[in-house]
């Protein structure tokens, strides 16, 4: 049976409901980490670290795309459950062609910034050119890397999820079949796996922009819309968080590597891009939860369904608990084997990336609380304090702590400050919760 927004949401509808979204960024985060794995062992350590090096550039550049789908989506399923599905599909085109636009706009961009931001991190001599060739081939699909990431959230708004999981798989399936065949099978090395990677976003692009061009069975349809600023303000104001978090991520990482080469050299920058991939996976459950469940709540804090925004808070937080704990553990486990399956031909890299799991895992326990909070602020079209949670999370937390922690415990401080920062951003999140309970009376 279609589980749709208007729904009362029990556990298992829930559950049901927010699995395709799940899946589907588990999955998105897998086929990002296939380049590093093929990189990594069939093209060589410097290699994998100026992917490493490059890849949280190009990932700004990308995030547009978050900022659209959520702020979007918000406004979008706000707007639905206020009863006008007119407004709602002009809102829904607006906010894609204006996405597209955009998306042209920072290719070009990242086409100037390319080299000087490569240098500037400290990116020299081979490790450099490799930086450049992975980057320029990247860079002509940003356009279509936005409109992936948008319709990763707008596909459940549009009360789509399986089949936006459905083009997830077709776009994961393209880039780890290239990926194979470019990188190990004839082999192009470094190119080979930005191609892969580059073809597999215009397959995540262009498949959704195909599918809402055309009559279809879901509530959103592309066509004819009108050019409304406030509204495109708005979207861009709530999903600023999302932006500011990708962003912000991507900022840091930068600066997790000039500290790891610092503190540790190359092999630093290598042993956290596991750490990294590895992440990308366990967080993207979160992450897919949050997306999963934001229109839901959308269109019942629309609709003045207040007794269900309670319900739907304090379930997901019995979720999210969940989710932290088996995480927790089997990062635990799963160090080793993960650990060897990228940097095992090189034994004190495999020893220096395990260390760093040991500390790193803890991060499991704290991150999906503040991921969910400022995803829930959002769909509660409150972008002021989803930003304050994602911009503490994401960036003041962790530079003020991968500053100051390894000057007492060097590179150990390095992988520690990622767990203090998570777990403020725990505190915080509680904090808004509980100050922002009057206004929205979940």
């Amino acid at each position: 049976m279609k589980i749709q927004l208007s729904d009362h949401f029990s556990y298992t509808k829930l559950l049901r409901f927010t699995l395709p979204s799940i899946v589907m960024l588990v999955f998105s985060s897998i086929y990002g980490v296939v380049d590093g794995f093929f990189v990594s062992n069939f093209v060589g350590k410097t290699a994998f670290t100026a992917v490493n090096f490059i890849i949280p550039f190009l990932m700004i550049l990308g995030a547009a795309g978050f900022m659209f789908g959520t702020g979007g989506g918000a406004l979008i399923a706000k707007t639905m459950g206020e009863g006008d599905t007119l407004r709602a599909n002009r809102l829904f085109s607006l906010i894609v062609y204006a996405s597209l636009g955009c998306g042209v706009v920072l290719a070009l961009l990242g086409a100037v910034l390319l080299r000087p931001l490569a240098v500037a991190l400290g990116a020299e001599g081979t490790m450099l050119q490799d930086c450049l060739q992975y980057g320029t081939i990247l860079l002509p699909a940003i356009p279509a890397y936005v409109l992936q990431y948008e319709f990763q959230c707008l596909f459940v708004t549009a009360e789509k999820p399986t089949l936006g999981l459905m083009v997830t798989v077709a776009a994961g399936l393209t880039n780890m079949v290239l990926d194979a065949l470019l990188v190990a099978v004839l082999p192009l090395g470094l190119a080979g796996a930005a191609a892969a990677t580059a073809l597999s976003q215009c397959v995540g692009g262009v498949l959704p922009l195909i599918y809402f061009a055309r009559p279809n069975s879901s509530r959103l349809q592309l066509g004819a819309t009108r050019w409304d600023s406030r509204a495109l303000g708005k979207t861009c104001t709530n999903g600023s968080s999302e932006l500011m978090s990708n962003i912000s991520m991507s900022l840091v990482s930068m600066l997790y590597n000039a500290q790891l080469l610092r503190y540790a050299g190359e092999d630093g920058i290598a042993a956290y891009g596991v750490l990294m991939y590895v992440s990308m996976i366990f967080q993207a459950m979160f992450i897919g939860y949050s997306v999963g469940t934001a229109p839901v709540v959308s269109y019942h804090y629309g609709a003045g369904n207040r007794a269900e925004l309670r319900s739907l808070l304090r379930k997901s937080g019995v979720v999210i608990a969940s989710f932290a704990v088996a995480m927790f553990a089997a990062a635990r486990v799963l160090a080793g084997p993960l650990s060897r399956l990228f940097v095992g031909y090189d034994a004190a890299l495999l020893a220096l990336t395990e260390h760093a799991f040991s500390i790193f895992s803890c991060c499991f326990l704290f991150s999906g609380f503040a991921i969910f909070g400022s995803s829930f602020f959002t769909a509660l079209n409150n972008g002021l304090v989803s930003a304050a949670i994602s911009f503490l999370r994401t960036l003041v937390f962790q530079v003020l702590c991968v500053l100051v922690f390894p000057l007492f415990w060097q590179v150990d401080g390095i992988w520690a400050s990622l767990v203090a920062a998570e777990a403020m951003a725990v505190v915080v999140t509680l904090v808004f919760l509980r100050t922002q309970q009057s206004r929205y009376h979940y």
